[in-house]
């Protein structure tokens, strides 16, 4: 299974070169750089390649465009190995809510695959895919740098930013708000979150709630109310958060993990030592 960041990048430096020639420097010109056009060119030039190897097993990642969905689907109509996964940032942020913010502030939600602009029908197009299931999983492609000597790093130079947002403390519950707005159903959160991953990845004692299968469960209460933020839900080492002041309808009350409670009342009670080293097997989706 061959997992793909699909940009053309040869195109990307030029658009960069470009840009800052003509001192355009902040944070929104690394989204206005590199448009939705070369993601899905890119993701069709991969899709063709895998086509030319043997119809290879396609995985692409972090997908933020409504035109390299397109790809996507295309290529799964056509009955080819091809998947991908998009992440919760695509889905509900923006180019002008966060990357056009005031001063060098756009540079915490400097990531690749760059954030859309909300003018377009990318996130629409997007929750459409996983109710459809062409878009099979969502990850976070998780980066967690901070401002402070990192991000920073980028001031004055927008292509020196650190590429990346932290997200994977908050993925199951952004995705249940998804639940409660009428995006997706539960069984789609579940099976995009939990099941679909565990079988793509090939954790075959992963994924479901069955004899033989480990007993990781997470209990969640629908009545619950959760904040986002550095100083409400926060345990990344991270200086900031990329969803300040996001607010979820629901609440994570218990999670298992092979059996032993590890968190409740939003008190970790986790040990060192407990985690177990996965081996990967074939993902279960190929033939």
């Amino acid at each position: 299974l061959i997992m793909m960041h699909a940009e053309n990048g040869i195109a990307i430096d030029v658009l960069v070169a470009q840009a800052l020639a003509r001192g355009e420097t902040d944070p929104q010109y690394h989204s206005l750089t590199r448009p939705v056009e070369l993601e899905a060119e890119a993701t069709h030039r991969a899709i063709e390649l895998s086509k030319v190897a043997g119809n290879v097993p396609l995985y692409i990642v972090h997908m933020s465009a409504s035109e390299a969905l397109e790809e996507v689907a295309a290529a799964q109509h056509a009955g080819l190995n091809v998947f991908a996964e998009t992440c919760p940032q695509y889905l509900y942020l923006s180019l002008e809510d966060q990357l056009m913010q005031p001063g060098f502030e756009g540079a915490k939600w400097v990531c690749s695959t760059p954030l859309r602009t909300k003018h377009e029908h990318h996130q629409a197009d997007l929750w459409k895919g996983l109710r459809m299931n062409e878009l099979a999983i969502v990850s976070t492609d998780h980066c967690p740098f901070c401002m402070k000597d990192q991000k920073e790093l980028g001031l004055g130079n927008f292509s020196k930013i650190p590429n990346g947002i932290g997200s994977i403390e908050h993925r199951m519950e952004l995705l249940y708000q998804g639940v409660v707005n009428g995006e997706i159903t539960l069984e789609r959160w579940v099976e995009t979150c939990s099941t679909t991953p565990a079988r793509m990845f090939g954790l075959d004692k992963k994924g479901q709630l069955a004899p033989g299968f480990d007993a990781d469960v997470l209990i969640w209460d629908p009545n619950g109310h959760t904040k986002l933020g550095i100083n409400d839900k926060h345990h990344m080492n991270m200086d900031h958060s990329a969803w300040e002041g996001f607010e979820i309808d629901g609440k994570v009350d218990t999670v298992i993990s092979r059996g032993t409670v590890i968190m409740e009342n939003d008190e970790f009670k986790g040990r060192a030592g407990h985690g177990k080293y996965l081996k990967r097997g074939l993902s279960t989706y190929l033939h």
